[in-house]
Protein backbone atom coordinates (compact mmCIF):
# COMPACT_ATOMS: atom_id res chain seq x y z
CA UNK A 1 0.00 0.00 0.00
CA UNK A 2 2.62 2.43 0.74
CA UNK A 3 4.56 1.41 -2.19
CA UNK A 4 1.26 2.46 -4.03
CA UNK A 5 1.20 5.92 -2.43
CA UNK A 6 5.16 6.62 -3.13
CA UNK A 7 4.03 5.75 -6.99
CA UNK A 8 0.68 8.01 -7.34
CA UNK A 9 3.00 10.81 -5.58
CA UNK A 10 5.73 10.96 -8.46
CA UNK A 11 3.04 10.59 -10.83
CA UNK A 12 0.83 13.09 -9.56
CA UNK A 13 2.78 15.73 -7.63
CA UNK A 14 5.62 17.81 -7.31
CA UNK A 15 7.06 17.81 -3.67
CA UNK A 16 8.64 20.80 -1.90
CA UNK A 17 10.82 20.17 0.08
CA UNK A 18 13.34 21.66 2.89
CA UNK A 19 16.25 21.78 1.07
CA UNK A 20 15.28 20.67 -2.89
CA UNK A 21 12.06 19.89 -5.19
CA UNK A 22 11.33 16.33 -5.76
CA UNK A 23 9.66 14.81 -9.26
CA UNK A 24 10.67 17.51 -11.16
CA UNK A 25 10.22 15.44 -14.48
CA UNK A 26 7.68 13.64 -16.15
CA UNK A 27 7.53 10.08 -15.84
CA UNK A 28 4.10 8.55 -16.85
CA UNK A 29 5.58 7.59 -20.03
CA UNK A 30 4.52 4.14 -21.67
CA UNK A 31 6.69 1.04 -19.53
CA UNK A 32 8.34 3.28 -16.78
CA UNK A 33 5.14 1.78 -13.90
CA UNK A 34 4.29 -1.69 -14.17
CA UNK A 35 0.71 -2.23 -13.63
CA UNK A 36 -0.19 1.72 -15.17
CA UNK A 37 -1.26 2.21 -19.05
CA UNK A 38 0.75 5.48 -19.76
CA UNK A 39 0.20 4.79 -23.68
CA UNK A 40 -1.36 8.28 -25.05
CA UNK A 41 -5.19 7.17 -25.61
CA UNK A 42 -7.21 10.30 -27.11
CA UNK A 43 -10.19 9.01 -25.83
CA UNK A 44 -9.28 9.91 -22.22
CA UNK A 45 -7.32 12.51 -22.95
CA UNK A 46 -10.79 14.06 -23.80
CA UNK A 47 -12.35 13.18 -20.82
CA UNK A 48 -9.84 13.93 -18.46
CA UNK A 49 -8.97 17.79 -20.01
CA UNK A 50 -10.95 20.72 -18.66
CA UNK A 51 -10.88 24.18 -18.91
CA UNK A 52 -12.45 26.03 -15.81
CA UNK A 53 -12.74 30.27 -15.89
CA UNK A 54 -12.07 31.10 -12.04
CA UNK A 55 -11.64 35.17 -12.80
CA UNK A 56 -12.60 37.52 -15.40
CA UNK A 57 -12.22 41.25 -14.40
CA UNK A 58 -10.66 44.59 -15.46
CA UNK A 59 -8.55 43.04 -18.67
CA UNK A 60 -7.46 40.15 -16.62
CA UNK A 61 -8.35 36.56 -16.94
CA UNK A 62 -7.16 33.10 -14.79
CA UNK A 63 -8.00 29.99 -15.80
CA UNK A 64 -7.13 26.66 -15.07
CA UNK A 65 -6.03 23.89 -17.31
CA UNK A 66 -6.22 20.64 -15.82
CA UNK A 67 -5.22 16.92 -17.46
CA UNK A 68 -2.30 18.05 -19.58
CA UNK A 69 1.91 18.03 -19.37
CA UNK A 70 4.19 20.99 -18.98
CA UNK A 71 5.05 21.13 -22.57
CA UNK A 72 1.82 21.61 -23.85
CA UNK A 73 0.88 23.97 -21.03
CA UNK A 74 4.21 26.12 -21.89
CA UNK A 75 3.39 26.17 -25.44
CA UNK A 76 0.27 27.62 -25.08
CA UNK A 77 1.93 30.25 -23.18
CA UNK A 78 4.32 30.89 -25.32
CA UNK A 79 1.71 31.50 -28.69
CA UNK A 80 -0.23 34.16 -26.03
CA UNK A 81 3.23 36.07 -25.49
CA UNK A 82 -3.53 52.34 -40.14
CA UNK A 83 -2.12 55.88 -39.99
CA UNK A 84 -3.32 58.78 -37.81
CA UNK A 85 -2.75 62.43 -37.67
CA UNK A 86 -1.56 64.16 -34.82
CA UNK A 87 -2.14 68.08 -35.21
CA UNK A 88 -2.62 70.54 -32.01
CA UNK A 89 -1.20 73.73 -31.26
CA UNK A 90 -0.72 76.04 -27.99
CA UNK A 91 -2.30 79.39 -27.33
CA UNK A 92 -3.19 81.60 -24.20
CA UNK A 93 -5.97 82.12 -22.93
CA UNK A 94 -7.27 85.38 -22.85
CA UNK A 95 -9.55 85.46 -20.60
CA UNK A 96 -7.02 83.39 -17.86
CA UNK A 97 -6.90 85.98 -14.86
CA UNK A 98 -3.86 87.99 -14.61
CA UNK A 99 -2.71 86.97 -11.17
CA UNK A 100 -2.89 83.25 -11.88
CA UNK A 101 -0.26 80.69 -12.57
CA UNK A 102 -2.20 77.90 -13.59
CA UNK A 103 -1.25 76.45 -16.85
CA UNK A 104 -4.56 75.39 -17.19
CA UNK A 105 -6.21 78.40 -17.01
CA UNK A 106 -3.40 80.06 -19.02
CA UNK A 107 -2.96 77.95 -21.96
CA UNK A 108 -5.16 76.42 -24.44
CA UNK A 109 -3.96 72.45 -25.39
CA UNK A 110 -0.42 72.86 -23.82
CA UNK A 111 -1.24 68.97 -22.66
CA UNK A 112 -1.03 66.99 -25.81
CA UNK A 113 -2.68 63.51 -24.85
CA UNK A 114 -3.25 60.33 -27.11
CA UNK A 115 -6.94 61.17 -27.76
CA UNK A 116 -5.89 64.11 -29.81
CA UNK A 117 -4.85 61.40 -32.58
CA UNK A 118 -7.00 61.38 -35.37
CA UNK A 119 -7.62 58.74 -37.48
CA UNK A 120 -7.17 59.45 -41.14
CA UNK A 121 -9.44 57.01 -43.82
CA UNK A 122 -6.91 56.52 -46.92
CA UNK A 123 -8.48 55.10 -50.42
CA UNK A 124 -11.71 53.23 -49.67
CA UNK A 125 -11.21 52.62 -45.99
CA UNK A 126 -13.86 55.03 -44.65
CA UNK A 127 -16.55 52.77 -46.89
CA UNK A 128 -14.94 49.50 -46.16
CA UNK A 129 -14.93 50.85 -42.11
CA UNK A 130 -18.01 52.62 -41.61
CA UNK A 131 -18.16 52.35 -38.13
CA UNK A 132 -14.86 51.94 -37.01
CA UNK A 133 -13.77 53.69 -34.13
CA UNK A 134 -9.62 53.40 -34.69
CA UNK A 135 -7.89 54.83 -31.96
CA UNK A 136 -5.52 54.69 -29.01
CA UNK A 137 -6.57 52.07 -26.01
CA UNK A 138 -6.41 54.68 -23.45
CA UNK A 139 -7.19 58.49 -24.86
CA UNK A 140 -5.18 60.07 -21.20
CA UNK A 141 -1.69 59.09 -22.01
CA UNK A 142 0.13 62.64 -21.67
CA UNK A 143 2.13 62.94 -25.37
CA UNK A 144 3.65 65.95 -24.82
CA UNK A 145 3.70 69.71 -22.91
CA UNK A 146 3.33 72.51 -24.49
CA UNK A 147 3.42 76.17 -24.64
CA UNK A 148 2.04 79.26 -26.59
CA UNK A 149 3.67 79.09 -29.91
CA UNK A 150 4.88 75.84 -29.67
CA UNK A 151 3.05 72.98 -31.94
CA UNK A 152 3.15 69.55 -32.77
CA UNK A 153 1.85 68.15 -36.55
CA UNK A 154 2.98 64.81 -37.45
CA UNK A 155 1.59 61.81 -39.67
CA UNK A 156 1.78 58.50 -38.04
CA UNK A 157 2.02 55.10 -39.95
CA UNK A 158 0.13 52.13 -37.59
CA UNK A 159 1.81 48.92 -38.48
CA UNK A 160 -0.27 45.65 -38.28
CA UNK A 161 2.28 42.92 -36.72
CA UNK A 162 2.84 40.16 -34.50
CA UNK A 163 4.28 39.04 -30.91
CA UNK A 164 6.86 37.42 -32.32
CA UNK A 165 8.77 40.16 -34.70
CA UNK A 166 8.69 42.42 -31.84
CA UNK A 167 6.58 42.74 -27.78
CA UNK A 168 5.47 46.51 -29.30
CA UNK A 169 3.23 44.11 -31.77
CA UNK A 170 1.66 41.77 -28.71
CA UNK A 171 -1.86 42.32 -27.42
CA UNK A 172 -0.74 40.80 -24.70
CA UNK A 173 0.64 42.50 -21.27
CA UNK A 174 1.79 39.02 -19.29
CA UNK A 175 0.49 35.37 -19.74
CA UNK A 176 1.97 32.96 -16.63
CA UNK A 177 1.29 29.87 -15.34
CA UNK A 178 1.80 28.01 -12.03
CA UNK A 179 1.03 24.31 -10.90
CA UNK A 180 -1.88 24.64 -8.35
CA UNK A 181 -0.31 24.33 -4.80
CA UNK A 182 -1.40 20.78 -3.08
CA UNK A 183 -1.05 21.53 1.06
CA UNK A 184 -1.54 18.22 3.48
CA UNK A 185 -1.04 18.23 7.30
CA UNK A 186 0.72 15.11 8.51
CA UNK A 187 -0.49 15.61 12.04
CA UNK A 188 -3.17 17.60 13.77
CA UNK A 189 -1.41 20.98 14.62
CA UNK A 190 -3.15 23.03 17.28
CA UNK A 191 -3.56 26.02 19.85
CA UNK A 192 -0.08 28.16 19.24
CA UNK A 193 1.16 25.66 16.79
CA UNK A 194 -1.63 26.52 14.95
CA UNK A 195 -1.00 30.27 14.90
CA UNK A 196 2.28 29.91 14.36
CA UNK A 197 1.70 27.27 10.85
CA UNK A 198 -1.26 29.95 10.05
CA UNK A 199 1.52 32.33 9.77
CA UNK A 200 4.02 30.85 7.23
CA UNK A 201 1.30 30.85 4.49
CA UNK A 202 -0.37 33.21 2.74
CA UNK A 203 -3.63 35.01 4.01
CA UNK A 204 -6.36 32.88 3.73
CA UNK A 205 -4.49 29.43 3.15
CA UNK A 206 -4.30 27.83 6.94
CA UNK A 207 -7.92 27.99 8.88
CA UNK A 208 -8.05 27.85 12.46
CA UNK A 209 -11.34 26.26 13.61
CA UNK A 210 -12.45 26.15 17.67
CA UNK A 211 -12.61 22.00 17.96
CA UNK A 212 -13.46 20.85 21.73
CA UNK A 213 -12.00 23.84 23.20
CA UNK A 214 -9.14 23.56 21.27
CA UNK A 215 -7.91 25.62 18.36
CA UNK A 216 -6.90 23.65 15.22
CA UNK A 217 -5.14 23.86 12.11
CA UNK A 218 -6.99 23.50 8.74
CA UNK A 219 -5.72 24.24 4.70
CA UNK A 220 -9.01 26.19 4.14
CA UNK A 221 -7.35 27.16 0.24
CA UNK A 222 -4.23 26.06 -1.13
CA UNK A 223 -4.42 27.82 -4.37
CA UNK A 224 -3.72 30.91 -2.70
CA UNK A 225 -0.48 30.37 -1.46
CA UNK A 226 2.92 31.10 -2.87
CA UNK A 227 4.84 28.91 -1.45
CA UNK A 228 7.66 30.36 0.54
CA UNK A 229 8.38 27.56 2.43
CA UNK A 230 8.64 29.44 5.35
CA UNK A 231 7.40 26.50 7.06
CA UNK A 232 10.57 24.63 6.81
CA UNK A 233 12.46 27.49 9.06
CA UNK A 234 10.34 25.93 12.20
CA UNK A 235 11.70 22.79 13.95
CA UNK A 236 8.40 22.01 15.68
CA UNK A 237 6.36 22.18 12.26
CA UNK A 238 8.48 21.19 9.22
CA UNK A 239 7.62 17.59 9.43
CA UNK A 240 3.98 18.40 10.18
CA UNK A 241 3.18 19.46 6.53
CA UNK A 242 3.93 18.25 3.02
CA UNK A 243 4.01 20.64 0.43
CA UNK A 244 3.24 19.69 -3.68
CA UNK A 245 1.87 20.90 -6.38
CA UNK A 246 -0.58 19.16 -8.72
CA UNK A 247 1.38 17.93 -12.00
CA UNK A 248 -1.08 18.32 -14.49
CA UNK A 249 -3.26 21.17 -12.89
CA UNK A 250 -1.95 24.50 -14.14
CA UNK A 251 -3.45 28.03 -13.05
CA UNK A 252 -3.04 30.66 -15.89
CA UNK A 253 -3.46 33.74 -15.93
CA UNK A 254 -3.42 36.18 -18.95
CA UNK A 255 -3.69 40.31 -18.91
CA UNK A 256 -4.61 42.02 -21.82
CA UNK A 257 -3.10 45.43 -22.94
CA UNK A 258 -6.60 46.53 -23.65
CA UNK A 259 -6.73 46.23 -27.71
CA UNK A 260 -8.17 42.65 -26.84
CA UNK A 261 -10.20 41.49 -24.27
CA UNK A 262 -8.45 38.49 -22.42
CA UNK A 263 -11.32 35.75 -23.20
CA UNK A 264 -10.41 36.47 -26.91
CA UNK A 265 -7.23 36.21 -26.83
CA UNK A 266 -6.97 33.43 -25.34
CA UNK A 267 -9.79 32.05 -27.62
CA UNK A 268 -7.20 33.35 -30.53
CA UNK A 269 -3.90 31.30 -29.10
CA UNK A 270 -5.93 27.92 -28.92
CA UNK A 271 -6.79 28.80 -32.80
CA UNK A 272 -2.95 29.20 -33.45
CA UNK A 273 -2.18 25.81 -31.43
CA UNK A 274 -4.91 23.72 -33.25
CA UNK A 275 -3.29 24.91 -36.31
CA UNK A 276 0.16 24.20 -35.07
CA UNK A 277 -0.81 21.12 -34.36
CA UNK A 278 -2.40 20.47 -37.97
CA UNK A 279 0.48 21.60 -40.19
CA UNK A 280 2.57 18.78 -37.99
CA UNK A 281 -0.11 15.74 -38.83
CA UNK A 282 -0.03 17.30 -42.66
CA UNK A 283 3.75 17.08 -43.04
CA UNK A 284 3.61 13.59 -41.38
CA UNK A 285 0.80 12.20 -44.16
CA UNK A 286 3.71 13.74 -46.65
CA UNK A 287 6.45 11.69 -44.95
CA UNK A 288 7.11 9.10 -47.94
CA UNK A 289 7.29 5.38 -46.46
CA UNK A 290 9.40 2.87 -47.26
Amino acid sequence: MAAERSVAEMRERVVLGEFGVRNVHTTDFPGNYPGYDDAWDPRRFEEEFRVDVVREEDGVLEFDMVGIDAAVANAFRRILLAEFQLKIKCSRNPEAARESSDPNELYFNHKVYSKHMTWVPLGNQADLFPDADFRPVHDDILIALLRPGQEIDVLMHCVKGVGKDHAKFSPVATASYRLLPDITLLQPVEDEAAETLQKCFSPGVIEIQNVKGKKVARVANARLDTFSREVFRHEGLKNLVRLARVRNHYIFTVESTGILPPDVLVTEAIKILMGKCQRFLNELDTVPME
